[in-house]
């Protein structure tokens, strides 16, 4: 009993100055806030140590149109806020994101590509390199993308986009379905077969898409790394994943030492990485380069994944509702790829052939631009960097470069899509070349957008021949939802139906 009355006593002795220290130090957040954010546009109070996270995790669109606003009211181009105890900074200006992309460096800016990434894809990722390791590595993944590479991408993109869409038509019968989860379960075997192929067994596949869906739920959720929480979920989802890559990037090993062809892009890594060895005179026993164990190139599959998963899926689902509500723009489509390919001609569409489809190629690319899969690319500042004559970033802050906002400065009439401004008589793609991001710019410069670019343009081509079409519209289908890219509201709700007299018969014999 004497205990418990001590216990109250000191709570009463103490009560006074625990509060008096919650309230200064309340008080010491806000000023630190308002001391960062100066006299740039942003909220004038924020709530303790959350800021504004519960409106960003609930309503993201509303949240960054906000900030958007913010930054087109003040001449600068760019606004600030608050979220779970860092300060942020929203770059709508195209100079100013550049500056942001091309001054990733130690000293400067390390890019995240999540607000909470390095807890979510760990140490051994592409995202967080810079410097000479950097440039080192990008030069060793280059081969993953030459001509040839790229061609036996596209024959086997080719082949999972047609199984996949004759599902989508007997799936649909003539109703409306939602195309988002389908079209995410079709990019991630095409992701799973381009960059691993035959080293990932139908079991492992079916573990990697489950663990795969909980990487992408968490990256949407707080950072609150407890068991049960979606966000803990996620992260030993990213460990089990990179396991498993690694697991295929031995197999590859194997196959490449034995003297076999590439079938997929770790082989043509691996391939390389075999050559660059034996031309060095080093034996395979040897110590791997700096950032190329087995470990490491797992890690870096994920972060291609990464990249090429999530933003691929929001393009393909933004092409169809904009060739819907563009019928001119489908039906040119249409013309120019029945004048080169046909689907009775049971044959793969060529490189040569692929090239040829310069329309097609515009109609992506104006996809990309008009609605930016990856709408911004965080970055953090590691030190207080002078962004402008009159405002600088301090040390920690979160900055967001707007990809999506510099989409809608400089081109003509930017509001409205248009792929004729890719043609060669405006070449608008090379005279505002600098708002143009859609693949980022500066050292972090996506080294595979020829790639996700042939996707893309497969998937019109062979999505506008194939299969006739029709959004169930509604209000406010539309509208931007981030899901962590974006998409349209209604997950792109449309009926479908075969167009050609019959599928093709496609094979890689």
């Amino acid at each position: 009993m004497n205990s418990i009355n001590l216990s109250t006593t000191a709570f009463t002795f103490l009560a006074p100055y625990l509060f008096t220290l919650v309230i200064f130090l309340l008080f010491f957040e806000q000023i630190s806030y308002l001391k960062k954010r100066k006299n740039i546009p942003g909220p004038v109070l924020v709530f303790p140590f959350l800021g504004n996270a519960i409106s960003l995790v609930r309503h993201p669109t509303r949240f960054w149109d906000h900030q958007s606003s913010l930054a087109k009211s003040s001449p600068a181009g760019f606004s600030a806020n608050y979220i779970v105890g860092r300060f942020i900074l929203f770059i709508r200006d195209s100079d100013l994101s550049h500056k942001i992309f091309s001054n990733v460096r130690p000293d400067a800016f390390h890019l995240v590509g999540h607000p909470f990434g390095k807890k979510l894809f760990g140490e051994h990722n592409l995202i967080y390199m810079m410097g000479q390791d950097h440039k080192d590595l990008r030069r060793r993944i280059v081969p993953n993308f030459t001509p040839k590479a790229l061609s036996t991408y596209t024959s086997l993109q080719q082949i999972i986009i047609l199984h996949h869409l004759q599902k989508w038509d007997r799936l649909s019968s003539g109703k409306a379905i939602p195309l988002r989860f389908l079209a995410r379960d079709m990019n991630l075997e095409t992701s799973q077969t381009v960059f691993v192929g035959p080293y990932l067994a139908p079991e492992a596949r079916e573990r990697f898409n489950a663990d795969y869906n909980f990487f992408n739920v968490g990256l949407m959720k707080l950072p609150f790394d407890f068991p049960g929480t979606a966000f803990r979920n996620a992260r030993l989802g990213v460990e089990r994943l990179v396991k498993t890559l690694f697991v295929c990037v031995e197999q590859s090993k194997e196959n490449m030492k034995k003297g076999k062809e590439p079938t997929c892009l770790i082989d043509f890594w691996m391939q390389e990485e075999l050559k660059s060895l034996s031309e060095s005179g080093e034996t395979a026993a040897a110590p791997p380069p700096p950032n190329t164990s087995d470990v490491e190139i797992g890690s870096y599959l994920f972060d291609f994944l990464f990249a090429a998963q999530d933003a691929s899926t929001s393009s393909l689902l933004w092409a169809v509702t904009l060739l819907d509500s563009h019928p001119s723009v489908l039906a040119k489509v249409r013309e120019e790829v029945e004048s080169i390919w046909l689907p009775e001609s049971d044959s793969l569409i060529t490189g040569d052939q692929l090239a040829q489809m310069k329309f097609t190629h515009a109609v992506a690319r104006e996809v990309l631009r008009y609605r930016a899969p990856a709408p911004m690319v965080p970055h953090i500042a590691a030190e207080n960097f002078p962004l402008n004559e009159s405002y600088t970033i301090p040390k920690g802050t979160i900055v967001f470069p707007s990809v999506y906002e510099s989409s809608f400065q400089g081109f003509s009439e930017p509001d409205r899509f248009d792929p004729d401004r890719f043609s060669e008589e405006r070449q608008e793609d090379r005279v505002y070349k600098k708002n143009y991001l859609a693949f980022g710019a500066g050292a972090h410069q996506c080294v595979g957008q020829r790639y996700a670019i042939n996707h893309l343009v497969l998937f019109i081509a062979m999505f506008a021949t194939l299969m006739d079409f029709k959004r169930h519209r509604s209000d406010g289908c539309d509208e931007i939802t981030y899901v962590p890219t974006i998409c349209p509201k209604d997950d792109c709700l449309v009926s479908l139906s075969k167009r050609c007299a019959r599928y093709p018969t496609l094979s890689l014999h």
